[in-house]
């Protein structure tokens, strides 16, 4: 039997004045594994992960996490949430921000987070000294803060140097292996290698939803780039 979906949307729509963020869109996402959310800025990737996380008031269709409305009681501190911006106090330690968040969540062992991105050295350095890749551990240490199921990274590696948009890549990768479910947002086309799973958006609607083989079937180039150009404009190999 198979298990229930971590995430499922249904017809989730979000309109903005005149403007469709999100437009229709259905997806599950199954336990475990990394899914790739990719496309554009303005594809409407950050609209739909505010909707999983709950933050994100609805037009229309409903988002359910873990068997519950998104952002209901019952899953609050089972989703985390790293945001595009980090959202940490700059003139507070690493340690200090992850004991104030940790409060909020009823979580006290922020040791356990600290370690495990591997920020140790830097627990006791003010947030505003921070490099841009230490920052980002930072942010993913508060999202793992209480005892997620689910991770909601939102272009988690905008700005990093290769070498460590791997090291990211490669945590990211233990904790799917580990039984997390994480939705990661992108616009650079080359991380959909690192996924188990893509969707791709564009102008608030999916144009793919499935694996890198069955993209590359699609549109008969396993270039990320070239399939993205033809999905968008409709054509066919």
């Amino acid at each position: 039997m198979n298990a229930p979906p971590a995430v499922r949307v249904e017809d989730l729509t979000v309109i903005r004045g005149t403007v469709t963020a999100v437009g229709g869109v259905d997806l599950e996402l199954q336990p475990g594994g990394i899914t790739g959310l990719l496309g554009p800025s303005g594809s409407g990737k950050t609209t739909l992960m505010r909707a999983i996380v709950g933050s994100q008031r609805l037009t229309a269709g409903r988002v359910q996490v873990l068997g519950h409305p998104a952002g209901s009681r019952p899953v609050r501190g089972r989703v985390g949430y790293m945001a595009q911006a980090p959202a940490l106090y700059s003139d507070l330690t690493v340690l200090e921000n992850l004991r104030y968040f940790g409060t909020v969540l009823g979580d006290t062992d922020v040791d356990r987070v600290v370690d495990r991105v591997e920020l140790g050295p830097r627990r006791d350095a003010l947030v505003r000294t921070l490099s841009g890749g230490e920052l980002n551990r930072a942010s993913l240490a508060v999202a793992l803060l209480g005892s997620p199921a689910v991770l909601i990274l939102d272009e988690p590696t905008v700005g990093l140097d290769p070498l460590l948009r791997r090291d990211l890549w490669s945590q990211f990768r233990t904790l799917a292996d580990e039984g997390l479910t994480l939705l990661v947002s992108s616009h650079v086309m080359d991380e959909a290698e690192r996924c188990d799973r893509l969707i791709l958006m564009r102008e608030g609607r999916l144009l793919f939803d499935g694996s890198r083989a069955e993209l590359g079937e699609r549109t008969g180039t396993r270039d990320m780039e070239a399939a993205f150009v033809l999905l968008a404009e409709g054509g066919s190999p």
